[in-house]
């Protein structure tokens, strides 16, 4: 089915924006921005975050709801039935409802709050057939079925009558293009769609976006933090520094000569393969940490009963001094699940593992803490692993108090001190609280909390998959900065194979919670032996665009 015929405005963009502004509380937060998108073109904009991507694209379609927010400019989307171009900057809302959903459709980056946990999926996708085509619900059923086909969702009829938590991140937003696409829009704004997502399902993804948008001709706006995917996707490339749209260029002319220095900046910080790791400070190769046979198993309720997942099945490898392994795989690989075992956040049902020898997962008592407190875990989103009701001077005292690491008052304070000072931030952080700190800072601050313990054993969760990549590299060289001056040993989990390089001396590869490879990161990485591992390899965005390969 398709949409009704439209009208393009006079430059024949599908969406046209000129001199957009933001001002939010007398602060101008987007500053003149102006791009336009054709049909069948995608445009990608990318900054990193507080750049005013998100912010640009809402404006510019009448989605921003921010009180105190005064919008300026132009945007006109192609008009129907014969009319004019619609104005979305100060549209009445009956006519941005007509808009969104109908001509515009949005895929935002977390697909478990955009999707309504509890409406089946073919609700969710039929409400917009049936407000905007009034369609029938019979018919709006066969058009959800063939929209969950299109986009690569198997055994779509069952999935109809299913709910977003019994499908996989992947899946989930597969869902949310269904749904964007269901009224075959003119513009389709896809908002960091794919940043959640390991890397070969951003790969899947982007794919199935691109063989979308040939079959239909639709517009896409593509915003992403990552440079190195914006490549694979756009035609023309719009960069936004505070709000500012320092270079608007072919993406061919953004990667071979780019014209502003924060430009080269996010090409410089993209995490490509070719960046190996430097030398371990510990040059003797002992063994720290060994761990044999871990079996972990989860019991789960669904639709059709009980049933026993099995999360990791008889992983076994070593984590040697003064080195890092990298644990890499897709979600689901079972790379969280271990380091849940080996912190006590989860209890396997069969295998061992042992730090310098002691049994690390039997420990109980004082002698338990005492062993666990060698090993401390920084997690992916720092947001949601510091209270937001301390501040930041509490929240790495917690660990001191706890373990009793140091004597409270003067000899406390200095202690947090020095581990501000060891993740490069100042003691003036010691009263802030984690909502005044950017992403990078908080995780400086949860590296920080970590090295409290003065562990043995550092657990990195994806530490920095939801960084900004710019951010991402400051962090990494942070960590790197720290294992050569205090003798760290990570075990370092991602699904980027090319943060995996940078970081890792040896590398274990998980597939559906089992190992597919458990080598050293050099002899991987110039010859994968498993067809996964070499899906991973081919999955990370190289370092030229898609226009370059083409040509």
């Amino acid at each position: 089915m398709t949409g009704t015929p439209a009208v393009v405005p006079a430059n024949g963009a599908v969406l046209s924006v000129a001199d957009l502004r933001v001002s939010i509380g007398g602060r101008e937060i987007v500053r003149g921005v102006s791009f336009d998108v054709r049909p069948g073109q995608t445009l990608g904009i990318v900054g990193e975050s507080g750049s005013g991507k998100s912010m640009t694209v809402l404006a510019a379609t009448g989605l921003l709801d921010a009180p105190g927010a005064r919008v300026t400019g132009s945007s006109l989307i192609t008009g129907t039935d014969g009319g004019a171009p619609t104005q979305l900057i100060g549209a009445a809302e009956r006519t941005l409802r007509r808009v969104h959903g109908d001509r515009v459709g949005f895929v935002f980056q977390d697909p478990s709050t955009s999707l309504n946990p509890v409406l089946t999926l073919e609700r969710q996708i039929s409400e917009s057939l049936e407000t905007h085509r009034g369609m029938t619900r019979r018919a709006a059923r066969t058009r959800a079925l063939d929209l969950l086909t299109a986009v690569g969702i198997p055994d779509p009829e069952r999935r109809l009558d299913g709910y977003p938590h019994q499908l996989s991140g992947g899946q989930r937003q597969r869902v949310m293009i269904a749904i964007a696409l269901a009224c075959d829009p003119t513009l389709l704004i896809a908002d960091e769609p794919t940043t959640a997502l390991d890397v070969t399902t951003q790969a899947q993804i982007v794919e199935l976006v691109r063989a979308l948008q040939q079959e239909r001709g639709t517009a896409v706006v593509w915003i992403s933090h990552d440079l190195g995917l914006i490549g694979q996707v756009a035609d023309d490339v719009t960069v936004l520094r505070q709000g500012e749209a320092v270079e608007q260029q072919p993406v061919l002319g953004v990667f071979d000569a780019p014209r502003h220095a924060y430009t080269r900046q996010l090409l410089d910080a993209r995490p490509l393969l070719g960046q190996s790791a430097p030398p371990p400070a510990d040059a003797s190769g002992a063994a720290l940490l060994t761990v044999e046979s871990l079996d972990v198993r989860f019991a789960v309720t669904g639709p059709t009963g009980r049933s026993v997942v099995h999360a990791v099945d008889d992983v076994s490898f070593t984590v040697r001094r003064g080195r890092t392994l990298g644990v890499v795989g897709e979600s689901g690989s079972g790379k969280s699940t271990i380091a849940g075992a080996l912190t006590g956040l989860v209890r396997p049902r069969a295998g061992a593992a042992r730090l310098d020898g002691e049994d690390l997962l039997a420990g109980r008592g004082a002698s338990g803490r005492r062993l666990r407190r060698r090993v401390a875990m920084v997690f992916q989103d720092p947001f949601s692993s510091l209270n937001g009701r301390s501040t930041i001077g509490t929240s790495i005292a917690e660990p001191l108090r706890v373990h009793r690491l140091t004597a409270s008052g003067a000899a406390e304070r200095a202690r947090i001190a020095e581990l501000l000072e060891l993740v490069d931030l100042s003691g003036d952080y010691v009263d802030r609280y984690p909502h005044e700190l950017s992403g990078g800072q908080r995780q400086r601050v949860s590296i920080a909390r970590a090295l409290a313990l003065e562990p043995d054993l550092v657990i990195l969760d994806e530490s920095t998959a939801s960084l900004d990549v710019s951010i991402q590299a400051r962090v990494l060289e942070l960590l790197l900065r720290l294992q050569a001056e205090l003798g760290l040993t990570y075990l370092f989990i991602a699904h980027d194979l090319g943060v995996v390089q940078r970081m890792s001396h040896d590398v274990l590869v998980l597939r559906g919670g089992r190992t597919v490879e458990h080598r050293p990161a050099a002899d991987l990485f110039a010859d994968p032996r498993e067809e996964y591992t070499r899906a991973l390899l081919d999955a990370v965005p190289p370092v030229r665009p898609r226009a370059a390969q083409a040509g």
